[in-house]
């Protein structure tokens, strides 16, 4: 019940920086070519014909695992977990006829460090799924996310 508490508390804050106004730009290269620009100028590169740049389906979708891993992966730092290595697998089904939204999302979290506590990584994967995860709370409420992991023996990097 204390590592909950002390957990719950180092979390305040987290999150509270963030700006509420977020902006970028897209603009159209070529073909079907597009480059977008973050706010802060970071480049992602669109390609509807995917032969210069990724889909913006495949963004959606490693937006929503990179969002989710950087959760977890500081809430289990918090609760002093030693971590070697992490990896998420995810795979989204669409639906097939448009609009071809993601009906149903699988992630598998590959966890690897030494004595790592099953509890600890299921709290930290509701976190990020309940309350942290901007991404996830801004997708459809009737998408389907499936989230399981394994945890691997691995000793963590001095």
């Amino acid at each position: 019940m204390q590592d909950k508490e002390d957990l719950e508390q180092s979390l305040t804050g987290y999150k509270e920086k963030i700006n509420p106004l977020v902006k970028g730009t897209l603009e159209w290269d070529k073909d079907l070519i597009f480059i977008g620009r973050t706010g802060e100028g970071y480049e992602i590169e669109f390609d509807g014909n995917v032969q210069w740049g990724c889909k913006p389906t495949d963004a959606l979708l490693l937006s929503l695992a990179a969002c989710m891993g950087i959760d977890v992966v500081m809430f289990l730092q918090k609760m002093k977990v030693k971590l070697a290595s992490f990896m998420i697998r995810i795979t989204g089904e669409r639906n097939p006829a448009p609009p071809q939204y993601f009906r149903k999302v699988d992630m598998k979290l590959i966890i690897g460090g030494k004595d790592i506590d099953p509890k600890k990584v299921e709290r930290a994967i509701s976190l990020s799924h309940e309350k942290y995860c901007s991404v996830y709370n801004s997708l459809r409420k009737d998408m389907v996310v499936n989230v399981e992991y394994q945890l691997e023996d691995k000793e963590p990097a001095q």
